[in-house]
């Protein structure tokens, strides 16, 4: 398979993509601190029998990255992926995401349902649920505290010393428990990703449009209903339990949220579990497609 670098003048900024194969669109979206090539080892497969398209989302790599916190709230990631829908000529996608992608594929699944045939999310919580926990549960907010620091004004500049060593850090868990690890040339990619002008700060202002976070006290963080976060497609979640950073727990209760639900876990998957088991979440996927 050969995938075409390509380019998109959508909702005010320039995304930039990789696609290839034919048939019906496929849309794979990134979360942090990663690019279109998270995806590199699922896309050969689909791209059998769909058109897969990876962007890197705005502010990430080689995507245009506008200025300010605002800039990077889930509404503008969501219209971004609707026009991008749009421009590459087809009605609807199979959307599937990841991490903060997730977050986005959430929020757009439950605005234009009309979009979306189907939608798979990997490790990354629904906002009901994630509010939830982020209110009662300790070991969650424990485990998010990253995100307070991600928010903060100096966080850009300790994360680029010593060539982004802490950013490296968080791959630590790749391949922990089994599956493939990151390797040297893998960072690398990542590093120069990293480096691109500005584009730090635009990972980071996805933490600082967010309004769910740990919250200290917990009571200020927002308190979600389900009736209000409904997910009217055909939802496949694959969860890697071996996550430090999202609990299990994340999981319960989200089928009043989700009525047609399918959970898939992968007990000794990571965060990063779409690397460590590709072929699995692939085959998990394809079942899912195909049901």
């Amino acid at each position: 398979m050969t995938l075409r670098s390509q380019y998109a003048d959508v909702n005010g900024v320039c995304l930039h993509y990789a696609i290839g194969g034919a048939g019906p669109l496929m849309l794979f979206v990134h979360g942090f601190p990663q690019f279109w090539r998270a995806w590199e080892h699922l896309l050969p497969d689909f791209a059998r029998d769909h058109t897969v398209c990876a962007p890197d989302m705005r502010g990430i790599n080689l995507s245009s990255k506008p200025d300010g916190v605002k800039a990077y709230h889930v509404t503008q990631q969501t219209e971004d992926l609707r026009e991008l829908v749009r421009h590459l000529g087809f009605e609807r996608c199979i959307l599937v995401a990841h991490d903060w992608g997730g977050a986005c594929a959430w929020h757009f699944a439950m605005t234009h349902p009309d979009l979306v045939d189907k939608l798979v999310i990997i490790n990354a919580p629904h906002p009901v649920p994630y509010a939830r926990e982020l209110r009662h549960n300790p070991k969650q907010r424990e485990v998010s505290g990253y995100m307070s620091f991600f928010r903060l004004d100096k966080a850009e500049g300790l994360l680029r010393e010593n060539d982004f060593e802490r950013m490296a850090r968080l791959f630590r868990d790749w391949g922990a428990a089994g599956g493939a690890r990151a390797d040297a040339a893998t960072v690398s990619l990542y590093k120069e990703a990293w480096a691109q002008p500005g584009a730090l700060t635009a990972a980071l202002n996805y933490y600082r449009a967010s309004p769910l976070y740990p919250a200290d006290p917990p009571e200020r963080v927002p308190q979600l209903a389900a009736r209000d976060f409904q997910v009217k497609v055909p939802t496949l979640v694959i969860w890697g339990e071996a996550d430090t950073a999202l609990l299990p727990e994340l999981l319960d209760g989200l089928d009043e949220c989700v009525p047609d639900l399918r959970i898939e876990r992968i007990r000794e998957g990571s965060h990063w579990v779409i690397h460590e088991f590709p072929e699995r979440v692939s085959a998990l996927i394809r079942g899912f497609l195909e049901a």
